[in-house]
């Protein structure tokens, strides 16, 4: 796996951890699949390993994750779910062609077909976001209260009440923020 990239973000939620791979989206934006080796890096270690990524590959990738975005950010802030957002979910989500296996462990794997492991992957992804979108998943979608970061994230806290994405970055940054500003206000 590459190291010259940004760390991914991942959380526990498929659909919002591969938004995750663009952040500070209101700021100076930082691409975490900046090539289709790094594309093929997240899929590995969200559990959807493909054999290899082209540039083409990476643009589609990208435009799911987009449509992924704005779909969870309407949902977040009330408003009216993007026509070509919906689209593209819906087709990528038909698209793929994915198996979900059981291991002797218990744990879910996804079983990605040979013809298409790209599609089917992107499918998976789809599928997730569509269920938090549509409400099928237990949590709510929020937008992290960093005014630079604004990722969409789901919140399964016990109050839903969650305010950043990531407390280790965008909490974090935010609290120390206000700290630096209140010494200086003195």
């Amino acid at each position: 796996m590459q190291t010259d990239s940004p760390d991914f973000r991942l959380g526990t939620v498929l659909a919002t951890s591969f938004t995750a791979t663009l952040t500070e989206r209101a700021g100076e934006r930082l691409e975490r699949i900046p090539t289709p080796q790094r594309l093929a890096d997240w899929l590995e270690v969200s559990g959807l390993a493909i054999p290899g990524c082209t540039v083409a590959d990476l643009e589609l990738a990208r435009g799911l994750r987009e449509a992924i975005h704005a779909a969870a950010t309407a949902a977040a802030t009330g408003t009216d779910l993007p026509p070509r957002a919906v689209a593209t979910l819906n087709a990528h989500s038909v698209r793929g062609r994915a198996s979900a296996t059981l291991t002797a462990a218990g744990a879910r794997e996804w079983r990605l077909s040979a013809e298409q492991p790209l599609q089917d992957a992107l499918g998976v992804i789809a599928a997730d976001a569509i269920a938090i979108v549509s409400g099928a998943r237990d949590g709510r979608l929020a937008l992290c209260a960093s005014p630079t970061c604004r990722a969409a994230f789901f919140d399964t806290s016990r109050s839903r009440s969650r305010r950043w994405c990531d407390m280790n970055t965008c909490g974090n940054k935010e609290k120390k923020a206000r700290l630096r500003a209140r010494g200086q206000a003195s």
